[in-house]
């Protein structure tokens, strides 16, 4: 079987941006929440069988205890913000497993569930649907992908090293160097994406990089400015490394087939009605009832 972990906190920005905005019966703004139950459903008329969806039910994490510069709700849409709850809550009655974090976010959660979905030798595959570079730390191998559904682009383990000049398990030294603008943190200053591929490349993590930079591998150019500036900032380094470090221990299942996709919950019909989108639940109440037949007769 294949698992499918969807970063529901991007597909709602992404359709919050890209479709027409909406409101349901009761006033609430439901437009990118329309736009993603779609896009889910579709993924399972194409064949997903397991499927679950992590959102950040709130932006803030256990993140910015450690660092006061992480990434906060401030400056977010409220139209947007809004929509998370009634997301979370629509894509429950249409019987799909969610995931709204809190204290983690939800990248954690999808990390978590595709660490253990891994480990489960029933598993073909685990596709991790957000072009995050975070959660580039997560793929190996063939076994645990990335699908930027948006561009149709999958990255194994070598599309990983491709894009960044890192393996995988590099990326949160990548990432604790470059920066990530998204997530708040600015990285160390004269390490670019260059310099940090031809370093990490070498050395794999921080602690491995020599601090006497003439003892430095050839080929890492200005080696005496880039190891002056980490070593000068090496707490921070530290610190930008653990933010960017996805957890492994956020409470996503118990067992695979929790996520398996059978059918729509009672409720889902009215609430697709209140949405102002009955067909959405036309074709998720005919697609479970082409699952049972094919179920019985085999």
């Amino acid at each position: 079987m294949d698992v499918h972990l969807i970063d529901g906190t991007y597909e709602l920005f992404r359709h919050f941006y890209a479709v027409p905005t909406g409101k349901d019966v009761h006033g609430r703004e439901i437009g990118a929440v329309s736009g993603v139950l779609r896009s889910v459903l579709s993924m399972i008329e194409q064949g997903a069988t397991h499927i679950c969806v992590a959102t950040d039910h709130v932006i803030e994490s256990f993140r910015n205890d450690l660092y006061a510069g992480y990434k906060t709700s401030e400056g977010v849409d409220p139209a947007l913000l809004s929509q998370f709850p009634v997301l979370e809550e629509a894509l429950e009655a249409m019987g799909v497993v969610v995931w709204p974090m809190v204290y983690f976010e939800a990248d954690d959660a999808l990390a978590s569930a595709a660490a253990k979905a891994a480990r489960d030798d029933r598993v073909r595959q685990v596709i991790i649907c957000t072009p995050d570079k975070d959660l580039g730390q997560c793929v190996t191998g063939t076994k645990v992908v990335q699908l930027d559904r948006r561009r149709k682009i999958v990255r194994d383990e070598a599309g990983v090293e491709a894009k960044f000049g890192v393996k995988p398990e590099s990326i949160p030294d990548y990432l604790a160097v470059v920066g990530d603008a998204a997530d708040g943190f600015p990285g160390v200053p004269a390490w670019g994406e260059k310099a940090a591929a031809a370093a990490l490349s070498r050395y794999g993590h921080l602690e491995s990089i020599p601090k006497d930079w003439r003892a430095w591998q050839p080929g890492i150019g200005s080696a005496r400015r880039l190891a002056t500036s980490l070593f000068e900032m090496w707490e921070d380094a530290l610190l930008f490394r653990t933010l960017a470090t996805l957890r492994l221990d956020a409470p996503v299942f118990a067992f695979l087939d929790e996520l398996q996709w059978k059918e729509p919950r009672t409720g889902f019909e009215g609430l697709c009605r209140e949405m102002g989108v009955p067909e959405l639940f036309t074709r998720a109440a005919s697609l479970a009832d082409r699952l049972r037949s094919h179920t019985a007769s085999v």
